[in-house]
């Protein structure tokens, strides 16, 4: 039998990981939330969470406190990188119409040049230096899940590929993606040059 104070410790686990205000984890998330040094206990406690649905495995060591179905693909996606990212290129153009292809992946901009997929959706990042990625202007943030205006997407993508093609570039204001260009430190784009070059 477990004594009280082994109860009342697993409780205050559980009580701290239920009253976080966040609902993804890596491993090391969980070792800091509850203190925890000892490997041990800490993959004996989230096993034990898992069984009894207080926490879900989404990959090994990436864990969440509510149904996978019940996760938005975009927070998953930049809770998954571990490090500051937001969602831009083409994941944005497309929700704004200014592309007509159909892109299967969301596309984020962080400090990380990576590939991935979590139950099959997947994720492209953009890798930006730290100088451009945390030079807030053109992000917003919406449920939770920061993510480019449309002229900074516009920005983003002409600075890793100034040649990209825009479906309709009407919608642009090229005016707001020349300042939103000079506030981040990018090279300035003359649209005229553009023509239509993958990604």
């Amino acid at each position: 039998m477990y004594s009280m104070r082994q109860q009342t410790t697993k409780l205050n686990k559980k009580n701290v990981l239920l009253q976080s205000q966040r609902d993804l984890f890596h491993i090391k998330d969980l070792a800091l939330l509850w203190a925890l040094n000892n490997q041990n206990t800490l993959h004996t406690t989230v096993s034990r969470y898992i069984k009894n649905n207080t926490l879900f495995r989404i990959q090994k060591g990436f864990y969440s406190k509510v149904p996978f179905n019940q996760i938005n693909n975009m927070q998953l996606g930049i809770s998954f990188l571990h490090s500051y990212s937001y969602i831009s290129t083409e994941t944005i153009l497309a929700k704004h119409g200014v592309i007509s292809q159909d892109i299967p992946f969301i596309t984020l901009i962080s400090d990380k040049s990576k590939k991935f997929n979590i139950s099959n959706q997947p994720y492209i990042s953009r890798k930006l230096k730290d100088l451009f990625l945390l030079n807030q202007i053109g992000i917003i943030e919406k449920n939770g899940i920061k993510q480019a205006t449309l002229e900074r997407a516009v920005a983003d993508m002409l600075y890793f590929n100034p040649r990209y093609h825009f479906d309709a570039q009407r919608l642009i204001d090229w005016q707001k993606v020349e300042l939103i260009q000079k506030a981040i430190g990018y090279k300035i784009y003359d649209k005229s040059k553009s023509k239509k070059s993958p990604a």
